[in-house]
């Protein structure tokens, strides 16, 4: 993976033009996603890249949501309900990510079958 793909990445996803100051959000990213990739997957695929920014944007997004739980609106400031709100699109786009990756990193779902 290409860190400074990554941080570009995440400048664009997160709206963010300075993303130093996200450095520690980035490198947690990054050790995710190293931990998720199968031994045998190319650590250089251009999609890996993705889903790291797409990983530090959402836990960059639950922060931010965890301190104003409000939305602006035309006529003012209101409860957001969560549905329409950056986190939920966040989520989205890793989810989205993750299944874009599917082949190169371990499965995210768990089946327990029994008889």
């Amino acid at each position: 993976m290409n860190i400074e793909s990554v941080k570009s990445l995440f400048r664009m996803f997160s709206g963010e033009e300075d993303s130093e100051k996200y450095a520690p959000l980035i490198e947690l990213a990054l050790s995710e996603v190293e931990k998720m990739i199968l031994p045998d997957a190319d650590k250089s695929d251009v999609r890996l890249n993705f889903l790291c920014a797409a990983a530090a944007n959402h836990r960059y997004r639950q922060i931010i949501s965890s301190r104003d739980r409000t939305e602006i609106t035309y006529a003012g400031k209101m409860l957001s309900d969560g549905k329409d709100s950056a986190l939920a699109y966040s989520e989205k786009l890793l989810r989205d990510y993750l299944e874009l990756c599917s082949d190169l990193i371990k499965p995210q779902t768990f089946t327990f079958a029994g008889i």
